[in-house]
């Protein structure tokens, strides 16, 4: 069996792996699992820069750890941007909170664009996954979402951004999706996939 080590202490992005990884014979753990516990300084401009960093930080941690020496370490980086803001929050989307809660935040959004018309409200979620593989180069991959902002919240499912973030083509926002429905359509959901099948093709899972 295989150890995946996930670069996050987020329960929602290790349970979203764990599905999307079933039937795998692999074992996804928690990078806290293994002791890390240090603040990785995201210094990246790009989604896919943010994402090397954790995962080769976690992975220069483990490098000299017998138990955990063949150990893939997978990190993700995810955002959202939203057009009308210049693609802001984009890497900064936990950052740019600031003190506010996830709920707040979009509240503000919702205000600040509240006179802007629906085919200006366009956003994205973007997801990149890296992959740090003993003897390997590392391997990074970048999915997203296409959607808009919605004018207010609604649904009870997902995390961070998803109450007002609406896909047209499913009639509501990603909080309101099934698990099954959004982990079909989600940047990270098809970030990991195409992870899942990169690692597959090169012989490693």
């Amino acid at each position: 069996m295989k150890t995946i080590v996930f670069a996050t202490g987020n329960k929602d992005k290790l349970r979203e792996i764990g599905e999307i990884l079933q039937g795998l014979d692999v074992k996804v753990i928690p990078m806290s699992d293994t002791g890390f516990d240090k603040e990785i300084d995201e210094s990246g401009t790009t989604f896919k820069e943010n994402a090397l960093i954790k995962a080769g930080a976690v992975a220069a941690y483990l490098k000299d750890m017998p138990e955990y020496k063949d150990a893939i370490v997978l990190a993700d980086d995810s955002g959202l941007e939203i057009d009308h803001m210049g693609k802001m929050p984009g890497v900064q989307s936990h950052r740019w909170l600031g003190d506010r809660t996830y709920t707040q935040a979009m509240m503000d959004i919702i205000e600040d664009m509240k006179d802007v018309p629906d085919e200006k409200r366009g956003a994205r979620f973007v997801c990149a996954i890296a992959a740090c593989v003993p003897g390997r180069e590392d391997m990074c991959v970048q999915e997203c979402v296409e959607g808009m902002v919605d004018r207010k919240l609604s649904g009870s499912e997902g995390f961070g951004y998803d109450p007002f973030f609406y896909v047209p083509e499913y009639g509501c926002t990603t909080a309101a999706m099934s698990r099954e429905q959004k982990n079909a359509i989600s940047h990270r959901g098809k970030a990991l996939r195409a992870m899942r099948d990169m690692l597959i093709g090169e012989g490693i899972l």
